[in-house]
């Protein structure tokens, strides 16, 4: 009998291991119009060369990879995660190793895009915006124009959070990008920003949700707004708006690629990252939404029409600032108390 049930246990668990071996490559991203482009781009063509693929799309939150990993019941292979996740999941090991080797070595990429687990899939900006119907001339030009609320009155809108408002306080009032972390990384540099918001406190409305910067913007209700660079050239694009992008000093970061760690898929992941990482295929994203790409030749092999919505156009990126998740990672919860303590006020 216990035989019986032994080889009965070991003929589920082949079968199982069989069917973990069979299941077609699953990748995972952010659903919407930013996957409808994916789709048309990297999904389709890739299915073409020969490799079966199912799609999914999610939320985000390290929680849910964390949990298909520890609960043993992983069901996907090759997931687009933002950079905290990124640096989070490879901490915990919730991710394989990439072999760069395989993806034509590290110097292919923009630096910001290399990482021991993840390759780089986008890079968006959070830029400064307002309504180019409602300031027809001589509009703002930088974050000290933001807050010149005597020159350009009515409200103006920031993405409700310490993360990004605060670097926009500090550039506001004179920090050079590249000063910008070292600042804020002293007690001294969080009084500055937080002292510069005072200036503004009075004309400030929040955002939470990516959709409503546009929004603010076509209501009236914002003057300007920090936004992601994506949903203001989509409002133009599909709802015909006249909203200008301010570029200089811009926030931007990565999306990257990753490999859940022990996937019976990884010959197929990596198939897929080679696909979606060759500059060819990456120039072919852009015209469809208006997110940067992570390879060097791409940028040149873009549209010249889109080059400037894009947060990785030479010109954009020059003075630009990466959001350093390593330090929000560090600092995140007590920089988080003392905002939600201020809006508070």
């Amino acid at each position: 009998m216990q035989r019986h049930f032994a080889i009965l246990l070991a003929t589920a668990v082949a079968g199982i291991a069989l069917a973990a071996q069979a299941r077609d490559l699953t990748v995972v991203s952010w659903g919407g119009a930013y996957q409808d482009a994916q789709r048309e781009v990297y999904f389709k063509p890739f299915m073409a060369t020969g490799t079966k693929m199912a799609e999914e799309s999610w939320d985000g939150g390290v929680g849910t990879l964390r949990a298909k990993i520890q609960g043993g019941n992983n069901n996907w292979d090759v997931v687009q995660v933002e950079s905290e996740e990124l640096l989070l999941g490879c901490e915990e090991g919730l991710f394989e190793k990439l072999d760069w080797s395989k993806l034509g070595g590290k110097d292919k990429y923009l630096p910001d895009a290399v990482n021991d687990c993840g390759v780089g899939a986008i890079v968006y900006s959070f830029v400064l915006a307002y309504d180019g119907d409602k300031i027809k001339t001589d509009g703002p030009k930088n974050w000290a124009d933001f807050w010149n609320t005597q020159k350009w009155p009515g409200k103006r809108a920031l993405r409700k959070g310490p993360k990004t408002t605060l670097e926009i306080a500090l550039m506001a009032d004179g920090v050079a990008p590249q000063d910008v972390y070292k600042t804020l990384a002293t007690p001294a540099g969080v009084d500055r920003a937080f002292k510069k918001l005072d200036q503004l406190k009075s004309n400030l409305i929040w955002w939470e949700k990516g959709s409503q910067p546009p929004q603010l913007l076509a209501s009236g209700e914002a003057l300007m707004v920090d936004a992601y660079n994506g949903r203001i050239a989509a409002a133009n694009d599909k709802e015909k708006k006249n909203f200008k992008i301010v570029w200089p000093n811009n926030l931007y970061t990565i999306d990257s690629w990753v490999i859940m760690k022990g996937t019976p898929n990884k010959a197929d992941a990596e198939k897929y990252l080679v696909f979606v990482n060759d500059p060819k295929n990456q120039k072919n994203l852009p015209p469809k939404i208006p997110y940067g790409v992570t390879t060097k030749a791409a940028t040149d092999l873009i549209d010249k029409n889109v080059l400037p919505n894009l947060a990785t156009a030479p010109e954009n990126i020059k003075t630009a600032l990466y959001i350093n998740d390593k330090f929000w990672l560090e600092n995140l919860d007590k920089l988080n108390q003392r905002f939600n303590a201020w809006v508070a006020k």
